[in-house]
């Protein structure tokens, strides 16, 4: 890639990819204070401000995948949670933990019903017009569905540390609980095996792309 491929990638994907994480975090946040704790909004991370989640190493592994990749791919600082403060911890961190992914899938419709409706009512004309912001806003918002769809379906994988652990955790009866969560050390390590080995590439992003498709076709 050139310079200037860099660049336009960088102004087409850095705001959904922004607006995909924040939206992510505020949301475990936001329904972390409604079941009672309040960590994340005493230290301001229920907010769509995206330097409260920005993650160093996260925002420069989307740097690096944006310019070798052409698709940027990265993550934010988890929200804090303070599990004894939940009346019912088990139940309320299942809640906490599908927030965010629901967050990103809603935010992904809301970016599909933007993009069809500019796309239904753009005329030819207008599309080929210089100096029209039509065309990246559009290829923006077809970013945003992608984004949000990949952030929603790759966090409800069942690996820690990722939201789905805390899912399965919540779904299974306490014993059958206690013997999964023995596989938290070792999270990290499964994760990226499933990135080395393939699983991410010939299940997950098929089902991503298909999802995708459908809602931005």
């Amino acid at each position: 890639m050139n310079f200037h491929s860099i660049i336009t990638n960088f102004i087409i994907q850095a705001p959904p990819f922004l607006l995909a994480i924040s939206c992510h975090e505020a949301a475990h946040g936001w329904m972390a204070d409604r079941l009672g704790d309040d960590t994340a909004r005493m230290l301001g991370r229920v907010t769509l401000n995206p330097i409260k989640h920005l993650d160093p190493m996260g925002t420069l592994v989307f740097f690096l995948t944006m310019a070798t990749m052409s698709i940027g791919f990265g993550w934010a600082r988890p929200v804090p949670v303070t599990s004894r403060k939940f009346l019912n911890p088990r139940r309320d961190w299942l809640w906490v933990a599908l927030a965010g992914p629901a967050a990103n899938l809603i935010l992904a419709v809301f970016s599909a019903v933007a993009l069809h409706t500019m796309t239904r009512f753009v005329t030819p004309s207008a599309l080929a017009s210089r100096g029209n912001i039509i065309v990246p806003v559009a290829l923006m918002l077809k970013m945003s569905v992608y984004i949000n769809v990949l952030l929603a379906i790759f966090n409800l994988l069942p690996v820690y540390p990722l939201d789905g652990s805390h899912v399965v955790e919540g779904l299974l009866p306490v014993r059958q609980a206690m013997h999964f969560s023995r596989l938290k050390p070792y999270g990290f390590f499964i994760l990226l095996a499933l990135i080395f080995t393939g699983f991410i590439n010939k299940i997950l992003f098929p089902v991503v792309f298909l999802v995708t498709r459908v809602l931005a076709v």
